[in-house]
């Protein structure tokens, strides 16, 4: 089972108010399959969305809705299940029953079907139910709305933007002949989906997304640490031929004394950091002190001949 269908499973276990009942059912049908004079349907392939969406259009409408089931998928067996109303005069009442008159220009939320503050919630669940599917964390952080008309996807981002406090960022773009509306990263599609009634599946999505933090975070320190290890090794390598080439040509005793004593031990100890060689030098010596010395033996190697 998906992560899409787990959280549809969620929602189908709410139990809305009265109210709240009503504009689920509004968002259930307005963004189905067909919302017309001719027919009301919704075509879904989460069973529990059709059984909602004929149990609450029964309930709030009156209409009498029929579910049907079809194979979708040949392969895979996957169903897909239809609520449609049965004949054109329940699809009428349905309409007027959600102030609609089916003689609209361009198909609109109407936003007397809610009539609460809670309301909005509800009619974002149904329409999620009806249209909307949520990739799973593991791969991506991506939730979206397929809807059949423009101004019925921007009257959707605003009732979005309306009733969500913090900011989603809902977008629009263009698929195969549909509009889609669609909320990306991990912290905005968590709070949407808390704010649709389905916080186990936000919780699930911030759990996947602190691991794969964690992951990075790892990955990172661990890149970094290697990095650093083998510009240590490459400094080291470097300055160990130096300082032999020095020992071949001229011998040590041709560097500075200051320079013997951190010649002797970088031949002895190349595996050693600067800081610890500063310590075995007497007196003991900065860091800084000991890398400057070394650029110093580098740069008389260099003009040996």
């Amino acid at each position: 089972m998906s992560f899409s269908s787990d959280t549809k499973n969620e929602l189908c276990k709410i139990v809305p108010q009265q109210c709240c009942r009503k504009a689920e059912c509004y968002g259930l049908l307005l963004f189905g399959r067909n919302f017309s004079p001719a027919c009301v349907s919704l075509t879904t392939e989460h069973l529990g969305a059709a059984r909602r969406a004929a149990r609450f259009a029964a309930e709030v409408t009156g209409a009498i809705m029929d579910v049907s089931t079809l194979e979708l998928h040949k392969r895979t067996g996957a169903a897909a299940y239809t609520v449609s109303s049965a004949g054109a005069e329940q699809a009428g009442r349905v309409l007027q029953s959600l102030g609609h008159s089916g003689r609209e220009i361009s198909l609109r939320i109407n936003r007397a079907n809610l009539e609460n503050d809670c309301c909005g919630a509800a009619f974002l669940r149904g329409a999620f139910l009806a249209c909307g599917t949520v990739t799973a964390p593991e791969r991506e952080y991506h939730l979206e709305f397929s809807v059949p008309y423009m101004n019925l996807a921007r009257d959707l981002v605003a009732l979005i933007r309306d009733n969500l406090e913090l900011e989603l960022g809902p977008r629009i773009s263009r698929r195969k002949g549909a509009f889609v509306v669609y909320i990306k990263g991990g912290g905005r599609v968590a709070d949407f989906l808390t704010f649709l009634g389905a916080p186990n599946a936000a919780m699930s999505l911030m759990q996947v997304r602190m691991l794969k933090e964690l992951r990075n975070n790892v990955n990172r320190q661990t890149n970094f640490e290697t990095a650093n290890i083998e510009k240590t090794a490459s400094a080291a390598a470097q300055e160990v031929l130096a300082i032999e080439r020095i020992q071949k040509l001229k011998g040590l005793s041709a560097l500075p004394e200051n320079l013997r004593e951190l010649a002797s031990l970088r031949l002895r100890y190349p595996e050693m950091s600067l800081r610890e060689l500063g310590l075995h030098l007497s007196p003991p010596l900065s860091r800084s002190g000991v890398h400057h010395r070394l650029q110093r033996m580098i740069e008389f190697a260099e003009n040996l001949r």
